[in-house]
């Protein structure tokens, strides 16, 4: 069912902070910032070839990244995202499971125009899992 690691997001308290570290000290091709209403979020991906780094910073009110700010002020590595054939083949297997799939169940569009679910992080060794729809 997984295909491959699509990316692995960051939560930042500034963006542009993050973005020139990665840029400047580390070497990285970072793309513009993209805001996700949405999702509640702005975002930054770092281009590594193989996958990306995907930098979050909260946009508006009650946003989901604020209140992970809160706890890690610091920030943090927020979640992780894979890619799946089918999204919503994907979503059934799991529902079937026992896994829990977060928000209404239905998928949303996530930042590369694309089908996107969330998964809880206690079914999923502690990690919050993005899966997208390749």
């Amino acid at each position: 069912m997984l295909g491959r690691l699509n990316h692995v997001a960051i939560a930042v308290p500034d963006l542009a902070a993050a973005t020139a570290t990665y840029r400047d000290t580390l070497g990285a091709r970072v793309n513009q910032p993209q805001a996700l209403p949405e999702h509640g979020v702005t975002v930054v991906f770092i281009d590594l070839g193989n996958t990306k780094i995907e930098l979050l910073e909260p946009l508006g009110e009650g946003s989901p990244i604020a209140g992970f700010l809160e706890k890690n002020p610091s920030g943090g590595m927020h979640h992780i995202c894979y890619e799946v054939d089918d999204i919503i083949a994907a979503r059934d297997r799991l529902k079937a499971a026992g896994a829990r799939v977060l928000g209404d169940g239905n998928p949303k569009t996530g930042a590369h125009g694309k089908p996107v679910l969330f998964l809880h992080p206690k079914d999923f060794t502690g990690t919050l899992v993005e899966l997208e729809q390749a």
